[in-house]
């Protein structure tokens, strides 16, 4: 009687389980799984949207002999690996900003918010202010620069050869937050004990950061890492607002080339095929990174 009870219990248990985890696998099912196999499954057919499902024609292979014959889609996987050196560049100013507001700085929470800000503001507002900032003949940046006797100073945005760097630069100053926040985390989180035995063996300030924070953050930093560079391979509401991947298809990215393919040439199935490749790509530098973690993590 009392293991029937428990049967019971545990039914009841499982079954309330379910229902309390039922809307999010209903929400990830529906709005995640079918439409990535939907994709899947479009990218080796040749369809219009507008013309129906009846109209979906199956084109084998022919998308992605297509693609790697594409001058605007290779130079868009150009401009993406392009814009990975943001990730590293990020990383690297964050944890020294980090260290510095940790350590040596008063009123660390207003600095937290400060550098916070413009990573939870509207990329659309961040977008527009740059836009000013990087103005040709009005912009304070040009100002500046002329102030400084730079008769000639870039175009920036509206320049082939600086539009991309200028959109890496302002994806940086937005990333830059977010990446304080969580280094600032895992610095709080080292053992001060290990930075007092580095004080009494005599240790300075380089070497204790090399022996001490580097290892210690590297679970942290392999996380930003990972996160940073799969970030890189989606950035489109800067582009969309900023540039519209010119001038000159100077910074077209794979998502903004997938979104003009599909909903302005209207090319479904060939912009499918721009999603595949683009995950496939993800999985493979993440898979390499998680093969390379075992080398310099330590847990």
């Amino acid at each position: 009687m009392i293991r029937k009870f428990h049967l019971k219990m545990d039914t009841r248990e499982a079954i309330a389980g379910y229902l309390f985890v039922a809307p999010l696998m209903l929400g990830l099912i529906i709005l995640t799984l079918i439409p990535v196999l939907g994709s899947l499954l479009l990218s080796f057919t040749d369809w219009n949207f507008v013309a129906g499902l009846g109209g979906i024609r199956f084109a084998g292979m022919d998308n992605f002999i297509r693609l790697f014959h594409d001058d605007a889609f290779m130079k868009s996987l150009l401009n993406n690996l392009l814009f990975i050196i943001t990730v590293p560049v990020t990383i690297i100013v964050a944890l020294l900003l980090a260290i510095l507001i940790d350590k040596q700085v008063f009123l660390k929470d207003l600095f937290k918010v400060i550098y916070f800000l413009p990573y939870i503001s509207s990329v659309v507002a961040i977008a527009m202010v740059w836009q000013v900032m990087f103005h040709p003949s009005l912009g304070p940046v040009n100002q500046f620069l002329m102030s400084l006797g730079w008769s000639n100073p870039p175009k920036w945005l509206a320049d082939i050869h600086y539009a991309l760097p200028s959109l890496m630069l302002i994806q940086i100053w937005i990333q830059l937050g977010y990446n304080i926040i969580i280094f600032i985390a895992g610095l709080q989180s080292i053992p001060k004990d290990l930075y007092e035995a580095a004080d009494i063996d005599g240790a300075n300030s380089w070497r204790k950061f090399r022996n001490i924070t580097v290892p210690c953050i590297s679970p942290t930093t392999f996380f930003l890492l990972v996160t940073g560079v799969i970030g890189s391979f989606k950035i489109f509401d800067l582009i969309q607002v900023l540039t519209q991947g010119g001038p000159a298809n100077s910074t077209t990215v794979i998502v903004y080339e997938l979104y003009d393919t599909a909903f302005n040439q209207l090319k479904t199935g060939y912009a499918s095929s721009m999603a595949l490749v683009l995950f496939l790509i993800c999985l493979i530098i993440t898979a390499l990174q998680m093969l390379a973690q075992k080398k310099w993590v330590n847990y």
